[in-house]
């Protein structure tokens, strides 16, 4: 908000400061204004936003803290544009909360967002969550945040594996949801079949221990796509009803104010925290105890095994809150109202700020813990260093630490030779951290995902997940003959209500088995299935996974890769590479038709004779290549590989490049 205001201030001075230098002598350019007139005109921005700003904390009665959950595209980022929209924010583009750029890409929520919106003489902090498994920490360390949740459920899917998992977080918690149908203006929707997911939700509610209080759910239907919510089941409602006025109301009679102390000493549990390069660290969270003003005096608080430990002391230098899609600086705050500030550069999510003469810290929120591991190391290729800026083992370290900061459902530990081990909740998780280093200008090597285990009394455990998989009849077989090398085990198999020839499996399956196949299962099924996944449990070990993938054909050659060459590789197995690129020794340029890896040469070229030839040269016609996109060559790689990871390129590549050294490593794993 500071920033519009400086801009307006800058041109007015420099407008009076060319006028009055036209004055005196007039010049065909424009001076900057004095560093005073800059000062001035700062300190004026700031008391013009200050003085818009409410001059004490709200009434805690007037607020409501509600998070939106959801299993992935059932429609949440798309609900939040038309509360947005109703409550009068201006939205840029559509899925306005999506900021991150990835996120606009690939059409999914990455990061948990907060923002406000008033409606009658209320203000209701809205946290708009992701819906993928992969990001469940987000969900978790928000959830703690509100006092209640609206569960979005696509009514012509029903429940699926993640609103299982967002819903047992959001009763763990003691919240009361709202429930609410979406897209029930589609064709294939009826209200039977909305009764039967209703009911399907109340099984959902019931299997995971709610309460009498939480059973008692409202139900409204919606269509977020169109911008309406009705308390009863229509699929065109009257115009004057074509509004989210309904789900707001319900927002506001179900949900209860938070449960604030405003005289009570100032603490706030950090869920949230992000960069900034003017004001330095950002702190964003829930007010649970009395009120907060700029310019108080604050410190953040940790617990440690020898009790509470203090980190740092200062000053609240800005408070701020999040008004529709704008920032809006604010001078004063009070207990249950979700808000950021900055001036303390130390305390990171988990952690409590307090008034500094509060030595308590609140209790920190248990995440999940992770579920695979992967190694990031410094990439020691020779084609290292031609693309990216960031290439030693320091510089990658920093990062996964500024990383493991900000995002608590990943760790990282340190490793050998300059390399960490990265731990998350799933191969899509890592894989958009790789994509954010790569766009940052990093260049680095990736190990493929390896599950990380238990051992318990004795027997080892494995990571399960919760599969529930949506094909047409004529591609079963094939994805149960698929998912059986990989150890699955079937648990219903159904018909899909409201389709002809749909075939819906609930299956459990190890983690390790569900590495790589996504890509798998999207070719096996022409791209017209559905697959969607949640961790369940930990199991008993089921043994190693049958036959998965073929081997490779690996290069032996340096330099650039010929057609020539390529074109009697072709029958040997499917290419990732074309003419043109450069290659190694040890890299990976195709796939193997059978199961064993070949050495080949892409880089021969055909050898010139002094003897006139009587024809032309045959011209040269190569299939178009297999080119891997990160997450399918993460899912790819096996254990004697590593993906290289440039700014402008992914290659696959052995781990020994040494064709000798790959021979004898495979020996001594084999005695």
């Amino acid at each position: 908000m500071v920033g519009p205001v400086l801009r307006s201030l800058w041109s007015s001075t420099r407008n009076s400061f060319s006028s009055s230098a036209s004055s005196i002598a007039p010049k065909p350019y424009l001076l900057p204004p004095p560093a005073s007139a800059l000062a001035r005109a700062f300190s004026a921005a700031t008391a013009a936003s200050d003085a818009t700003s409410p001059s004490s904390a709200l009434n805690p009665s007037r607020l409501r803290n509600v998070a939106v959950i959801a299993h992935v595209d059932h429609g949440k980022t798309t609900l939040m544009d038309r509360l947005l929209r109703q409550c009068g924010a201006d939205i840029p583009h559509e899925r306005a909360m999506d900021s991150i750029s990835l996120e606009r890409e690939r059409g999914i929520t990455i990061a948990s967002k907060v923002t406000s919106i008033p409606w009658k003489e209320y203000e209701l902090n809205m946290v708009d969550t992701p819906g993928h498994a992969d990001f469940g920490g987000e969900v978790e360390r928000v959830v703690g945040m509100v006092e209640g949740a609206i569960l979005v459920v696509d009514a012509g899917e029903g429940p699926l594996a993640q609103t299982k998992f967002v819903l047992a977080k959001a009763l763990k918690y003691g919240l009361r949801p709202i429930l609410l149908l979406n897209k029930v203006d589609r064709p294939a929707v009826s209200e039977e079949m909305c009764n039967e997911v209703e009911s399907l939700i109340f099984d959902l509610f019931a299997n995971l221990g709610a309460s009498e209080e939480q059973l008692d759910f409202p139900v409204l239907y919606a269509s977020a796509k169109e911008g309406w919510a009705s308390t009863t089941y229509t699929k065109d409602p009257p115009a004057d009803a074509r509004n989210m006025s309904r789900l707001l109301d319900a927002i506001i009679s179900h949900v209860p104010p938070p449960t604030a102390n405003l005289e009570a000493p100032f603490q706030m549990l950090v869920s949230m925290m992000e960069r900034d390069f003017y004001l330095g660290r950002i702190l964003t969270g829930r007010v649970s105890s009395g009120s907060i003003r700029v310019g108080d005096r604050v410190h953040g608080l940790r617990h440690k095994d020898s009790g509470v430990e203090k980190i740092e002391e200062g000053k609240v230098v800005k408070l701020m809150k999040k008004k529709g899609t704008h920032m809006a600086l604010i001078d004063s705050a009070g207990a249950g109202d979700i808000i950021s500030m900055a001036g303390l550069g130390s305390p990171s999510i988990g952690h409590t700020v307090a008034n500094v003469e509060i030595m308590s810290a609140l209790p920190t929120v248990e995440l999940d813990p992770p579920t695979i591991s992967m190694t990031f190391g410094v990439n020691d290729s020779p084609l290292a260093g031609r693309d990216g800026t960031h290439l030693t083992g320091g510089k990658i370290g920093d990062r996964l630490s500024a990383e493991a900061e900000t995002n608590l459902a990943i760790n990282v530990l340190p490793g050998l030779s300059e390399s960490y081990e990265v731990q998350g909740r799933g191969e899509l998780q890592l894989g958009i951290l790789i994509e954010n280093m790569r766009r940052e200008g990093f260049e680095l090597s990736v190990s493929p995902p390896k599950v990380m285990y238990k051992t318990e009394n004795g027997q080892k455990l494995e990571p399960i997940e919760e599969v529930t998989i949506e094909v047409n009849e004529e591609h079963v077989g094939l994805v149960m003959e698929a998912l059986s090398h990989r150890r699955a085990e079937i648990v219903d198999m159904g018909p899909v209500p409201g389709s002809v020839d749909r075939t819906r499996l609930s299956l459990t399956c190890p983690s390790r088995g569900l590495v790589g196949y996504r890509s798998v299962f999207s070719s096996d099924t022409r791209g017209t299935g559905f697959m969607h996944r949640a961790f369940l449990t930990y199991e008993k070990y089921r043994g190693p996974l049958g036959n998965v993938r073929k081997g490779v054909l690996v290069s032996m050659g340096y330099g650039t890769i010929t057609a020539y060459a390529l074109m009697s590789l072709e029958p040997r197995g499917t290419l990732f590479v074309n003419p043109g690129m450069e290659t190694y020794d040890g890299m990976i340029v195709g796939e193997h038709s059978r199961d064993t890896d070949l050495d080949v040469n892409p880089v021969r070229n055909k050898e010139l004779t002094n003897v006139r030839a009587a024809s032309k040269d045959e011209n040269v016609k190569l299939a178009p290549p297999r080119l891997m996109t990160l997450e399918e060559a993460i899912g790819y790689v096996a254990s004697d590989e590593l993906i290289e990871v440039t700014p402008k390129a992914i290659r696959l590549r052995k781990k020994y490049m040494d064709v000798n050294k790959r021979k004898s490593m495979s020996k001594r794993q084999k005695e």
